[in-house]
């Protein structure tokens, strides 16, 4: 792409970007904002392109006004980049943004995301504490936005970019956003830890589901077992009494229940482990871990060995930034797409420690 060339709009890069960095795609929030498709469309603007001499810094973005946006020829685009740092250099309108969006601009869009998943470079030899251009588009990011290219090309072009350049992991996890957000219509097959096999409907719970007793189950619990599983509505899909009794708990047909109901044999004390799966709505509040503590109170069971977790399908997503600020203190939350980790709402008065 050259100077000579057509840009797209703000809004038609925006569109794009949310194509090119899906559901699932680590910080995507940085990634396809307005603010993303104003600094992608400054880079394309002056041709801060992988390859050559020029890049491009913060006040690119934030200085740019629609007047100036719609002189695309080249000359104005080399005026523009050659005089944009300078003080007294003028331009017409008024200005996308403020001066103090410079740190989101620099922070958030290119360090934490762009730079990260490879749709820009920065120069390593450019000190930190230089306000000089650093950035700019790498080409294979830069040819996305190419106006000609549309339709199945331009969808051949972003899979082969993704494959190319996002890492296995933002791979996968976008995969598995796809896959959970997918309503599909063929049952789900769930295999529990004690080998049996259980069939649950279609849809972004019972994948999520599928998830806590096949991966977070293994990962967490030294012995897991699975006392109880509902899906949606009141259908139940297991429910082990038995096993249930034989560590102090009984099971009795509640509307507190939570979806899932997983026990740890392995320590000395068995573990139990309540978790709701948030695809939606409903996560473990102070509300609903109160009713769920009183029910093991009547089961005649110790609080103190006994776990609250909310599961989602990813901590981008809109489900847990819509309910992660009524998540009940001391309760924790799982993401399928990040299973090796807990995120812990802890109520400790504990001092925090460099230990």
């Amino acid at each position: 792409m050259t100077l000579n060339q057509t840009i797209l709009s703000r809004a038609q890069i925006q569109q794009r970007l949310q194509v090119i960095f899906p559901e699932g795609t680590p910080h995507r929030g940085y990634c396809v904002r307005e603010l993303a498709a104003s600094t992608v469309f400054a880079a394309l603007y002056v041709g801060a392109i992988e390859g050559s001499s020029i890049f491009f810094g913060p006040k690119f973005v934030y200085v740019m006004t629609e007047e100036q946006a719609k002189r695309t020829d080249k000359t104005s685009r080399l005026e523009y980049a050659a005089n944009v740092r300078k003080a007294n250099f003028q331009v017409a309108g008024k200005r996308w943004y403020r001066d103090n969006t410079r740190e989101s601009i620099r922070d958030e869009t290119l360090r934490e995301a762009f730079v990260v998943l490879g749709a820009v470079i920065e120069k390593a030899d450019v000190p930190t504490t230089s306000s000089l251009p650093r950035y700019a588009l790498t080409k294979g990011f830069a040819d996305l936005f190419d106006p000609t290219l549309t339709g199945a090309a331009l969808d051949a072009a972003i899979t082969d970019w993704q494959t190319k350049t996002l890492n296995k992991g933002a791979l996968a996890r976008i995969s598995l956003v796809k896959r959970g957000a997918i309503a599909g219509t063929v049952d789900i097959l769930v295999s529990f830890p004690n080998g049996e096999t259980r069939r649950m409907k279609p849809g972004p719970s019972s994948e999520i589901t599928k998830a806590v007793i096949e991966v977070f189950a293994n990962r967490f619990l030294a012995e897991p077992a699975v006392l109880f599983v509902s899906e949606s509505g009141t259908k139940v899909v297991a429910r082990d009494d038995e096993l249930a009794k034989s560590v102090g708990l009984q099971i009795k047909a509640d509307k507190n229940l939570p979806d899932t109901i997983l026990a740890d044999l392995g320590p000395e004390h068995p573990l139990l482990v309540f978790i709701e799966v948030v695809a939606t709505d409903g996560p473990i509040n102070t509300r609903r871990k109160e009713a769920l503590e009183l029910l093991v109170k009547e089961a005649g069971f110790p609080l103190k060995h006994v776990a609250f977790v909310t599961a989602y399908l990813d901590r981008s997503g809109a489900p847990f930034k819509k309910t992660v600020d009524s998540l009940a203190w001391g309760s924790y939350a799982w993401f399928m797409t990040e299973p090796d980790g807990l995120f812990s709402i802890s109520n400790t008065t504990k001092r925090i420690t460099n230990g």
